[in-house]
């Protein structure tokens, strides 16, 4: 990783279903993830045994769920997701972005 992140200088990763995502960039202890998502993508809901999560919403809108609790979130909303409690969201408008956060950084993303 350098200092500096330029989203034109990478490319995305095809991660199916109507996601793909940058890798913005990682310390050992954070991770910033850049998504990009198509009207009705899913983030299927899941847990994360040692990372803790949060999930800001750059454009768009999604219907999120942390822990059997929903809501619609847009641009400049956000949800927090601890290690363990279990999240997803559910894209509501195509092309809509989400900055996701973790600590520690996601090491799986990097292989």
């Amino acid at each position: 990783m350098t200092h500096f992140f330029k989203l034109d200088e990478h490319d995305w990763e095809d991660l199916g279903d109507g996601i793909k995502r940058k890798i913005v960039g990682h310390t050992k202890d954070l991770m910033a993830v850049h998504l990009v998502f198509k009207k009705g993508a899913v983030g299927e809901p899941h847990a994360h045994d040692i990372h803790d999560q949060i999930g800001y919403v750059v454009s768009g809108s999604f219907e999120a769920e942390v822990d059997g609790q929903k809501a619609v979130l847009k641009a400049g909303d956000a949800y927090i997701a601890a290690k363990h409690f279990v999240h997803g969201a559910v894209c509501l408008e195509d092309n809509s972005i989400l900055l996701d956060m973790f600590s520690p950084r996601r090491d799986d993303f990097l292989n």
